[in-house]
């Protein structure tokens, strides 16, 4: 386990309303593969947050990983909207074709 792990568990611990900690925390442990701690930590984030879309995207890598593909494409249209509401039509596009291909 990573220093920056066990960093971001303890801010999350410290602070569990800290949604920056726990999109921090999800990073982390989704590079450890750690796929339902950062799956955890990033559905705490976007309940606190009012993301731009990349969350979302990352959120629907790791169900995709996890064999939920149905629940993949949930976070996916939510990243689209959330991305276009931002002005992020790059990143909109992207997970259109990540749609596609599910």
């Amino acid at each position: 386990m990573s220093s920056r792990l066990d960093a971001f568990r303890a801010m999350v611990a410290k602070n569990p309303a800290n949604a920056t900690a726990h999109f921090g925390l999800a990073n982390e442990a989704q590079q450890e593969g750690l796929l339902e701690e950062a799956l955890a930590h990033y559905q705490a984030y976007l309940a606190a947050s009012d993301d731009e879309g990349a969350a979302y995207g990352r959120v629907a890598e790791i169900l995709l990983a996890l064999g939920r593909p149905g629940e993949a494409r949930e976070q996916l249209e939510r990243g689209i909207a959330a991305a276009r509401r931002f002005g992020h039509p790059g990143m909109a596009s992207e997970f259109e074709m990540q749609l596609e291909e599910l």
